[in-house]
């Protein structure tokens, strides 16, 4: 059976069967490995007296199953808003007035939101799943001791394109400026994503703060804008598979869900070197129900839920926990993510990717940039 199939029957299966799954009684502690469908109960079980949640999370972040499976074991409401770019986050929560309980913020912005007093301190005692993670994951410059956040899942954004549509395969962030692109590209709707990979294009660093390089990409991106088809950072993996599009960037987990639909879309790790992301769990200052806050984020980290993230979202996952279980109760799962050099990312293109930093008082730049890009200007 081929990765492709395996995919493609297992999330059937799971449709089928979710249908009478999560929407009766509450299941027995101990049946996930045998039942994939039923809900697992929390482990250790928290006192909440909230009746609701609020969660602000990116699109496309959760199988709707695990929402599902947190409101029914633990008896509460989840409200589920989606954002597709951090900006647009961090522009709800600096406005005001937004009743938000759990953000899931990426590596670069946590410095802007921790500065504007965005979030709190996380407290350690009421989080039981630390030792799930990965030490590779935590304690990041983004966030020293993790005081703020938790990981969520990981993973890279670079160059997907359709091999059967083109004749010269991009091999570099560079080579997306070529002419033959034109109309063709469909292009992440994230300002630092796609700025940071112009910087890179240019032999610079991709969280520059040098004005005077920041005016060039500029320049150099809008040499970039007749190639671009669309901006989407929703499903870019859609424009590529319908044929509206044959050359792009997307995050690691759209392209792994490319390829195994479309075979000949690959993913490329350019000669530049892709960017690196990690998005993380974090509670905003004005959270009203923290304490579904803390039992959403260790219901979510157990090594019995997280795991089916990778059903529909095929990401890398900081949590070794989960990883361990699909590797026992899922092991074709489990094989297809270690095989796959897309969510298994190869130790050498690891080693040449970037993460995106904090740009500090830089960011109005950025921000203008953005503008004029996105403005035709």
């Amino acid at each position: 059976m081929t990765r492709a199939h395996f995919w493609i029957l297992f999330s059937l299966l799971l449709f089928v069967q979710g249908m009478a799954g999560c929407a009766g009684v509450a299941p027995p502690a101990e049946p996930a490995a045998e039942n994939n469908t039923a809900c697992p109960e929390p482990t250790p079980r928290l006192e909440v007296a909230s009746p609701e949640v609020n969660l602000f999370v990116w699109v496309q972040y959760l199988p709707q199953e695990i929402y599902d499976c947190f409101a029914e074991v633990y008896g509460i409401q989840v409200n589920l808003e989606e954002y597709a770019n951090d900006e647009e986050m961090v522009a709800k929560l600096s406005a005001g007035g937004a009743n938000y309980d759990l953000v899931v913020p990426s590596d670069y912005i946590l410095g802007l939101m921790i500065r504007r007093e965005l979030l709190q301190p996380l407290d350690p005692a009421r989080l039981h799943i630390l030792d799930h993670f990965d030490p590779a994951f935590l304690d990041q410059p983004f966030d020293p001791g993790n005081r703020y956040t938790v990981p969520s899942t990981a993973g890279t954004e670079s160059i997907f394109v359709n091999t059967a549509a083109v004749e010269t395969v991009p091999q570099s962030f560079a080579d997306l400026w070529n002419a033959d692109y034109a109309g063709r590209i469909v292009m992440l709707d994230a300002p630092r994503t796609v700025i940071g990979m112009t910087l890179l294009s240019l032999g610079y660093d991709a969280s520059t703060q040098d004005p005077a390089q920041l005016e060039e990409a500029k320049a150099r991106l809008r040499e970039l804008v007749p190639n671009i088809q669309l901006f989407d950072s929703n499903s870019p993996k859609t424009a590529l598979i319908a044929g509206d599009a044959d050359v792009g960037m997307a995050w690691s987990g759209e392209a792994e869900l490319a390829a195994l639909e479309e075979p000949a879309i690959q993913y490329i790790y350019p000669t530049e070197g892709a960017i690196r992301w990690q998005v993380n769990l974090a509670i905003p200052s004005v959270a009203s129900h923290v304490d579904g806050s803390y039992a959403f984020i260790n219901y979510l980290h157990q090594a019995d839920v997280f795991w089916r993230a990778l059903v529909d979202y095929p990401n890398t996952l900081p949590n070794r926990a989960a990883l361990e279980y699909a590797k026992i109760h899922q092991p074709d799962l489990y094989n297809s993510y270690i095989q796959s050099p897309i969510t298994n990312v190869p130790p050498a293109m690891l080693a040449k990717a970037h993460y995106l930093r904090d740009v500090g008082d830089a960011l109005p730049i950025y921000d203008q940039i953005w503008t004029e890009i996105k403005g035709g200007e």
